[in-house]
């Protein structure tokens, strides 16, 4: 069901509020735990193993939300995510005694269910509130959504360190526990339209695409997501602070304005990518699907620079700075093409669904990264990351250079 015109813009803006806070906790939580648990002497791979589970659920949850979505409404599934976030975040306010790494995996998974639920949420409503066979307008709308949250997750890496040099872990886990019991409040109160729900239970057979094209693209996505997780999400902060000795305000500063500058130029994605005359959504699905290919193209040749300019011994912190920030530009844009690509490919009847799905292929990538991070960089260092990383972007574009041409239907 979807809402009248009178209202949809207000729920839309409550949907996108309701994302923001979240987006900023998520982020806080994520630097509170890799800069804490290093400072407590953890190596890199336990540190990764502590977000194991917060990727693992993610795969169910994705796949399990879309369909729950479609059966309760995707307003009621965003509510239980904030919820959900509000218990993990509780869940590490026990005793330091308590807070072990099997407790912490515990409260990532509860996280990572929360977060799923939250982002396929509100990406799904992008679908069912932008205007009908308007192409730019939904590519638009797509960008906005995702390089918004990608800003103000970059700004909660800052807020997790500024928070734990400032407050302690606890304080901080206090502070984001009120603030996101606020919002969850007035989302209760205020988000009230059916969004996405289906007059009749769906089909629970449904729950895995159909459709060559989006299996492929989330085969590509899965590639794509693991490539910068398996040198982002652990080896990156720990090798700031270890092997460059950076304090911890350092490494959530550094991390935290790379992915507000990716969050800016996903933004600016449908800028870069698709030209004025472009109208209607067969041409813009074309285009989208060469510029895909073509972008994962140029981010495929970046790690092996960096990785180059780290072997060759130059000056380690500038060819990371330059280096990553090519590598979030490049990224940034494939990023927001597959988004755009998942929704204008999804049709309407059937977009929670189809969200759910590609978005449980970019939770598998997350996890594959995640854990091959922690473990390639204690094994082999920080270079063979980025080599893997090379890897998985070479296989991603040759996933999406084999993408048929979809031939959507926007019910």
């Amino acid at each position: 069901m979807q809402p009248s015109s009178s209202n949809s813009l207000a729920q839309y803006a409550l949907v996108t509020g309701n994302y923001w806070a979240f987006t900023l906790t998520d982020g806080a939580l994520r630097m509170l735990v890799v800069l804490h648990f290093y400072s407590l002497g953890y190596d890199a791979f336990s540190i990764a193993l502590m977000f194991l589970f917060y990727e693992l659920f993610g795969v169910v949850t994705n796949l399990l939300g879309g369909y729950f979505g479609a059966w309760v409404g995707l307003n009621r599934i965003m509510n239980i995510g904030l919820g959900l976030q509000i218990v993990a975040l509780c869940m590490l306010l026990v005793s330091p005694h308590m807070l072990t790494a099997a407790w912490v995996m515990a409260a990532q998974a509860l996280s990572g269910i929360a977060k799923d639920l939250n982002k396929m949420s509100a990406k799904s409503a992008v679908k069912l509130l932008a205007p009908s066979n308007q192409s730019a307008s939904l590519y638009r709308a797509v960008a906005l959504l995702t390089g918004s949250k990608n800003t103000l997750k970059g700004v909660g890496f800052f807020m997790g360190g500024a928070l734990l040099g400032s407050v302690g872990f606890t304080s901080s886990i206090l502070i984001m526990v009120a603030s996101l019991s606020i919002v969850w409040l007035f989302s209760l109160v205020l988000l009230k339209t059916d969004l996405g729900r289906h007059k009749h239970k769906p089909n629970i057979a449904l729950l895995l695409s159909k459709s060559v094209a989006i299996n492929r693209l989330s085969g590509a996505r899965l590639c794509l997501f693991a490539a910068r997780d398996v040198w982002f999400v652990v080896a990156l902060p720990v090798y700031l602070a270890q092997q460059l000795s950076w304090e911890h305000w350092q490494v959530s500063s550094f991390l935290a304005m790379w992915v507000i500058g990716y969050g800016l130029v996903q933004i600016m994605a449908p800028v870069l990518t698709q030209k004025p005359h472009q109208k209607t959504l067969t041409h813009t699905l074309i285009l989208a699907h060469k510029s895909a290919f073509k972008w994962q193209s140029m981010l495929s040749v970046i790690p092996v620079f960096i990785a180059y300019g780290l072997y060759m011994q130059w000056q380690a912190s500038v060819v990371l700075i330059i280096g990553l920030g090519v590598f979030g530009i490049v990224f940034a844009v494939n990023s927001s093409l597959h988004s755009y690509l998942i929704l204008a490919m999804s049709t309407k009847d059937k977009v929670a669904m189809d969200v759910g799905f590609y978005y449980m292929a970019n939770a598998c990538g997350r996890l594959l990264g995640t854990v091959l991070s922690g473990f390639v960089f204690l094994q082999f260092g920080f270079i063979a990351c980025l080599l893997l990383s090379t890897l998985l972007v070479v296989f991603a574009a040759f996933i999406t250079y084999g993408l048929a041409k979809p031939a959507p239907i926007n019910s």
